[in-house]
């Protein structure tokens, strides 16, 4: 089959798939997923996540502004936790807040805890994984305008990214 011709049924598939009201080609988002809380030690997350995502999502340290390839993320899919695999983020969520780390204006319901954070004196919310702990960023009252109006500020190492077309992986336990 020629590529023109490929491209032009398949896109008319997708199109009455998204006429249908049924888009087969996202990641159906889950919400029969076990969300207690993982229990696990250092040493076996040590095992599953390299030094700087450990350091990131479990000691609760910032990677640099600008670090992140998920910046640079323009496709549709599903940000993930680094650590137990859970949804946490879809990509129309997903904004350029300018601030140099990846920024989301709104979270897949009940995938996250928020405890206060006053590291730096004023106080800050802090937001993790629900099912794993991992520290993911924090939450700022200065997204756009037109949404939720929150700037969720994640540590891109404490994220991967799942294009749409890819599965998702199982949840680790």
């Amino acid at each position: 089959m020629r590529r023109r011709r490929f491209i032009t049924q398949f896109s008319g598939l997708a199109g009455g798939l998204m006429l249908s009201g049924t888009n087969l080609l996202a990641h159906p988002i889950d919400n029969n997923i076990d969300l207690s809380h993982l229990k696990k030690s250092d040493d076996k997350w040590k095992k599953l996540v390299s030094d700087k995502e450990f350091d990131i999502l479990f000691d609760e340290a910032t990677e640099p502004p600008g670090s992140s390839e998920l910046n640079h993320i323009k496709e549709d899919g599903t940000f993930i936790c680094t650590a137990c695999y859970l949804p946490l983020f879809e990509f129309e969520k997903k904004y350029e807040s300018g601030t140099g780390w990846p920024s989301f204006y709104d979270v897949i319901a009940g995938r996250i805890g928020t405890k206060l954070d006053i590291k730096l004196i004023w106080p800050r919310k802090e937001y993790h994984c629900i099912r794993c702990g991992g520290h993911q960023g924090h939450v700022f009252s200065d997204g756009p305008i037109n949404t939720t109006g929150l700037r969720y500020c994640n540590n891109g190492l404490a994220l991967k990214f799942i294009p749409v077309g890819r599965v998702l992986p199982e949840l680790r336990g």
